[in-house]
């Protein structure tokens, strides 16, 4: 049997598993494990206290301990802005009041899984090492890349093409990619889906069935400088970031674009790129060195740009799901050029303010928290096999929003801008 200190199937040491393991993967040093707050603690903010939500001026808020079982559903609720004109005088104001109105959206946890085989009793003889102590990391790697992966999945919208073993989510093609999402994954709401157009942007359009790019179409400062001007028109932009601990977040108010690696080394190559990250390092410094300020990362006319973990691609030929109309989530389907070839892609960034992910965390039967941890020996001892599971659900917050005019699905907290990338093919 392998070398260990509790036996197999050990309660105690299942649930010792399963509390270190959460604590680990809610403190990973990861970007997308980064645009979370922290849980409240003690006394201040009852109400959160009381539903374990994290900070609203993040892009994801956690929910924990929702009293609920596996596979129920999460509502949360937006207050729809309001617009009047003041009574002036003495005219009558009685029975005048402006109307509010709520609107919702929902979110379903369910439990997700990853067994390890441990080998059996002729590959203990063979090699002297634990093999507990082996699988535990692998485990909860497996599981720190779903929860990443799924997050940036849904908050983009689309899966896109770029697959290769360190994906655990796969394409949108095979057949249990719904059920691995658990909620479904919302193409981009027209009001909040936009393409580089030369030196700007514009919004998602199409030709003759094709997306509306070209091969020159690269993410650049036009394009972040144009993204700016558009957001300050926007009637409900996505809400501001805000970081603990930055000093300067009323003043100098920021959201975080996440760009693909290939995004990223083309927007480093623009003159001046150096003067954008020390204007991060700078802002480091007003953020009690916050780490989402730090590494490759700039900062740019209100945006903090960031190298996202893996690519949302879709190659020459591929499918791209939007939405043509404001009051509508019916999704449409547009390709790829044949004029992208080989040495072209087309990768998806996405700009995030606060809200723009809701990620609840159910409480297992078999831990307290939301992860759990299960060893098991098989074929009359012979063999061993351990679990790392999650109960858990993500989606991206959207809401049938009234504007004044009239009603628009929006990503409350998402917008995404697709561009043109060079690409070696489309090779694992």
């Amino acid at each position: 049997m392998p070398k260990t200190n509790a036996s197999y199937g050990d309660k105690t040491n299942m649930v010792t598993q399963a509390v270190g393991l959460f604590a680990t993967n809610m403190q990973r040093n990861s970007t997308l494990n980064r645009l979370a707050g922290k849980m409240p603690k003690g006394e201040a903010g009852a109400e959160d206290t009381l539903r374990k939500q994290t900070s609203s001026d993040m892009p994801i808020v956690r929910v924990q301990d929702l009293g609920k079982g596996k596979g129920d559903e999460v509502t949360f609720h937006l207050l729809n802005p309001v617009g009047a004109y003041p009574i002036m005088g003495s005219a009558y104001a009685e029975g005048r009041g402006v109307g509010m109105s709520l609107n919702e959206d929902r979110l379903r946890v369910n439990q997700a899984r990853f067994p390890v085989d441990l080998g059996n009793v002729m590959s203990q003889i063979r090699s002297p090492a634990d093999l507990r102590k082996l699988g535990r990391p692998v485990a909860q790697n497996l599981m720190d890349r779903y929860m990443d992966q799924s997050s940036l999945v849904h908050m983009c919208g689309a899966r896109g093409f770029h697959d290769n073993i360190e994906w655990v989510v796969p394409v949108d093609s095979h057949k249990d990619f719904k059920e691995i999402m658990i909620n479904r994954v919302k193409a981009p709401t027209k009001n909040r889906h936009y393409l580089v157009d030369g030196s700007g942007v514009q919004l998602f359009n199409t030709n003759s069935g094709e997306i509306d790019l070209s091969t020159t179409d690269f993410f650049t400062m036009d394009t972040v400088d144009s993204m700016k001007s558009v957001m300050d028109e926007m009637p409900l932009p996505p809400p501001i970031c805000k970081f603990e601990g930055d000093a300067a977040a009323e003043d100098s108010p920021i959201r975080v674009w996440l760009v693909s690696p290939a995004q990223y080394n083309k927007f480093a190559a623009q003159p001046g790129f150096r003067s954008f990250q020390s204007a991060s390092l700078a802002r480091a410094s007003q953020a009690k060195q916050h780490p989402l300020f730090l590494g490759d990362v700039g900062l740019w006319n209100g945006f903090i740009i960031r190298k996202m973990p893996r690519p949302i691609r879709f190659y020459a030929g591929d499918t791209i799901k939007y939405c043509a109309s404001y009051n509508s989530e019916v999704e449409s389907n547009v390709v790829v050029p044949d004029s992208f070839g080989q040495n072209f892609a087309i990768d998806r960034s996405v700009i995030l303010g606060g809200q723009a992910l809701a990620q609840a965390l159910a409480a297992s039967d078999k831990s307290g928290v939301p992860f759990f941890w299960s060893e098991k020996e098989m074929d009359h001892g012979d063999k061993w096999e351990l679990l790392i599971g999650s109960i858990m659900g993500t989606s991206k917050i959207r809401f049938d929003v009234n504007n004044g005019d009239s009603n628009e699905f929006t990503d409350y907290g998402v917008t995404v801008v697709d561009t043109a990338v060079p690409c070696l093919g489309r090779g694992k």
